[in-house]
């Protein structure tokens, strides 16, 4: 799957699931496995350090990049991944501040 618009490429047979993407309910926080990131960057071309060593903005912006290209192609939908956009969203809105981060049940 390539992702024109940054002009990244996932290697074939890696899927978002891989990332085993999982978020802390009360700290908000989350988790995820690096390798196919990792995978994306050597398939890329790119510096996985303009990920893993930048602003949190950049690797957002490839795992939520990645998730709605998986969602376009008719991939499943990801709990966590959707929170992420919904929160994205509202905070937009009506700002950061007045977002309460999590929802408070296990992900």
């Amino acid at each position: 799957m390539t992702m024109s618009k940054f002009n990244i490429s996932v290697p074939e047979g890696l899927s978002i699931e891989d990332l085993h993407l999982t978020r802390d309910p009360v700290t908000g926080a989350t988790e995820f496995n690096w390798a196919p990131l990792e995978a994306i960057c050597r398939e890329s071309g790119l510096d996985i350090a303009l990920f893993r060593d930048m602003p949190e903005d950049n690797v957002a912006g490839l795992l939520m990049t990645w998730y709605r290209a998986h969602r376009d192609a008719g991939g499943a939908h990801d709990p966590v991944f959707e929170q992420l956009i919904a929160e994205a969203e509202a905070e937009d809105t009506f700002g950061e501040h007045r977002i309460q981060r999590g929802s408070h049940k296990p992900q």
